[in-house]
């Protein structure tokens, strides 16, 4: 393999895409990273950074574009670290993403299985009911650069939907009138830490802004322009938040005008959602998977099914139409209580929920003798712990159904359940989140033999 120079120029043809989204050039046998590239393209490079087994590079030209490359439609593309494909056509994207997982499964969990499908949105743009937008130390209100906590200040998103900017706009403004100053992470001073905002199909919106202490100033004047600004808030709460990490939200809430929960409908239920409860950002797209997992699932209305990491309830209550009853886990005691409540709410009576830590209860259950013919989880980035899966395993569920925000988390964990006897049988990858480099996937599994 030849060793290529810091800033010296190569001609490479891009190859296919990195987990994060960036272009990967060989050059000679060595390895370039390139971040705004689109497969096929011969392109000239510049060596930017030397790593032990790779390279960084930025694209100087392009010599031979791609028939799939786009002019990108947001102006913050390359400087806000959100989205990682603007610049080419979203069937790329797709294309991407199902290799991505594809990838996975087959470097990481080491498994012969096929993604079916990718499922993609019909409409790729303002598709985020949630939103999360950090503040700066010098009052910018917006995105974090890529790699960095640096604060790029944004007015208007391609994904989110414009009543989250235009919240997070009146936010903004309301610091600036009144001389309200953002939190800085590298010395604990400040106020505002990020403004988060739910929007549900109606178009109504929850507003929380979280706060390095347990009071702001001028209250009554933070509500009144975030309402001027976004005119459907319902409700606008404040987080206390005086932790030194990256945690978002604070665990004390204090509502500041209206109520503290914005209800919204998915796969024909009613939700109610608090500041903290786990909902999909993509409301159109979050059905089409979880008919996915109710598919995979193969319920006919005798079965016992466990889903660990519940949320507010949306998968366990998606299931139990066809099951003969259902029992949701979660850590979030707010969200445990919007689950219960809404059960009540859709009428729903075979559906039980337990607040507490998925390896704890999971390990209850067992000790307790269930027996689930179905298990879904669900978990967040970080997959799942070896107890867990542990505790699932010995629980010998016919089905488990796995949902994943994360395909290298869930490729290692596909190869944990392997060896306790768990067959991947299919999997299905679904775009909840486009223009980023992020990819759900749903894949089932069975069992197959002894453990």
């Amino acid at each position: 393999m030849e060793r290529l120079l810091l800033n010296h120029f190569y001609i490479g043809t891009v190859e296919g895409y990195s987990s994060e989204g960036l272009g990967i050039v060989r050059i000679n046998g060595a390895v370039v990273f390139a971040p705004r590239a689109v497969r096929g393209e011969t392109v000239k490079l510049r060596i930017t950074k030397v790593m032990k087994s790779c390279y960084a590079g930025e694209i100087e030209c392009i010599a031979a574009p791609s028939s799939e490359r786009v002019e990108p439609d947001c102006p913050y593309f390359g400087r806000c670290g959100g989205c990682a494909y603007r610049h080419m056509s979203y069937a790329e994207e797709l294309r991407a993403k199902k290799q991505k997982v594809q990838d996975a499964l087959e470097r990481i969990g080491g498994l012969n299985l096929q993604v079916e499908e990718i499922l993609g949105a019909k409409d790729p743009l303002h598709y985020r009911n949630k939103a999360q937008y950090p503040v700066g130390s010098d009052g910018a209100v917006g995105f974090y650069r890529q790699r960095s906590h640096q604060v790029i200040p944004v007015e208007h998103c391609q994904i989110c939907a414009p009543a989250a900017d235009a919240s997070a706009g009146g936010v903004g403004a309301w610091m600036k009138k009144y001389g309200v100053p953002g939190y800085d992470e590298k010395t604990g001073k400040g106020l505002v830490r990020h403004v988060y905002v739910r929007i549900n199909r109606k178009g109504e919106s929850l507003c929380c802004v979280v706060f390095n202490g347990k009071i702001a100033p001028r209250e009554p004047e933070l509500a009144a322009m975030i309402l001027a600004a976004a005119p459907q808030t319902v409700g606008v709460v404040l987080s206390s938040n005086t932790r030194r990490d990256n945690v978002i939200l604070g665990d004390r809430y204090r509502t500041l005008w209206g109520q503290d929960f914005l209800m919204d409908e998915l796969c024909g239920l009613q939700f109610k959602l608090s500041v903290p409860s786990f909902y999909q950002v993509n409301r159109e797209q979050a059905e089409a998977l979880y008919r996915k997992a109710v598919e995979f699932a193969e319920l006919t209305g005798t079965e016992t099914v466990l889903d660990l990491y519940c949320g507010a309830g949306t998968i366990t209550l998606a299931m139990s139409e066809r099951a003969k009853r259902v029992i949701g886990a979660e850590i979030v005691p707010e969200a445990i209580e919007n689950a219960k409540e809404n059960a009540a709410r859709n009428g729903i009576r075979n559906a039980e929920f337990f607040c507490g830590d998925a390896s704890d209860i999971a390990a209850k259950l067992e000790r307790d003798g269930l027996r689930s013919e179905v298990i879904c989880v669900d978990p967040p980035r970080k997959g799942l712990t070896s107890e867990v899966i542990g505790s699932v395993a010995a629980m010998e569920p016919k089905r488990v159904v796995y949902v994943s925000c994360d395909p290298a988390t869930l490729a290692r964990d596909l190869k944990r359940f392997g060896e306790l006897g768990y067959q991947a049988e299919r999997a299905v990858a679904a775009d909840l989140f486009p223009g980023t480099c992020h990819v759900e996937t749903v894949v089932l599994m069975t069992y197959c033999g002894d453990k």
